[in-house]
């Protein structure tokens, strides 16, 4: 039976996800249980890409990407696919009607990794967007389950929330990609001379985007609001330990929230939503 498979394939996306981010589960497992699947099935689907890209260091990665994105748009078309993230991906964008669009700039942000890119502020922006930005968007017309006028007005938001969430990922990440993936997303950064006033004028930009984002989590349906306050509050904590970390640090190790600190994040979240404080 169809349905046994499927069921399967659901399974594996939350796997993924619980394999790769604490935080992001916690954020999903806070979501109504009626679209906890399908929020897994878009962050498999992320993870696998970014896996190709980032990990599979030896391998023929820009063949692997190809290969991903012929069998995406197999399984768009097919309405299936053998392997389970690409099925409960497909499945997710037919139900809730994801536009192919965001699902095209995402892939292409991924070819982006593949290249040896100078990134100038419209290289970046574009990068942010595909990334990031899409995601979240992915992930929205979940949230609003086919409201488009709600969708519309939560869209800048979204959008906002991605891009934050991926520009505190590019300063925590700082020193692995660019020591070992020999990257560098901040618009024309000379890593030879990133110090504490670099490091503050990016800071300065994602604290205005965490600020907007919020006003859009305020006024999302029920069913969502607490799961992606929690993600908020998760990438905050972090943002905030980053700020605290001087620059020479940065560029040494990887800032990491312990998972002792991120069930704190969790009670005081949920505290704040209760009471409406947030």
């Amino acid at each position: 039976m169809k349905k046994l498979f499927d069921e399967l394939s659901c399974e594996v996306s939350k796997y993924t996800t619980r394999k790769y981010s604490t935080s992001f589960s916690l954020g999903i497992l806070a979501l109504k249980p009626s679209i906890r699947s399908a929020v897994y099935a878009i962050y498999g689907y992320v993870r696998l890409a970014d896996e190709i890209v980032d990990s599979f260091h030896g391998y023929d990665k820009e063949k692997l990407l190809k290969r991903l994105k012929t069998e995406t748009y197999d399984a768009l078309e097919d309405g299936i696919s053998i392997n389970p993230i690409l099925n409960s991906f497909q499945e997710t964008v037919r139900q809730y009607n994801i536009d192919v669009q965001l699902i095209n700039q995402f892939l292409h942000s991924m070819e982006m990794d593949l290249q040896k890119i100078d990134y100038n502020s419209d290289l970046y922006n574009e990068y942010i967007y595909g990334s990031a930005e899409v995601v979240g968007l992915m992930c929205l017309h979940i949230f609003t389950g086919g409201n488009k006028q709600q969708f519309d007005e939560l869209k800048p938001f979204a959008m906002k929330l991605g891009s934050a969430f991926q520009k505190v990922n590019f300063l925590r990440d700082l020193k692995d990609d660019y020591q070992i993936l020999g990257r560098t997303y901040f618009p024309s950064l000379n890593m030879s001379v990133f110090d504490n006033t670099v490091k503050s004028q990016i800071e300065k930009e994602i604290e205005k985007e965490f600020k907007e984002a919020l006003q859009g989590i305020k006024k999302l349906p029920g069913s969502s609001i607490f799961g992606v306050y929690l993600a908020y509050r998760y990438y905050l904590s972090l943002f905030e330990k980053i700020k605290k970390t001087s620059s020479q640090r940065i560029l040494q190790q990887r800032i990491r929230i312990a998972n002792s600190q991120k069930i704190l994040v969790a009670f005081k979240s949920y505290i704040r939503y209760k009471s409406a404080y947030f």
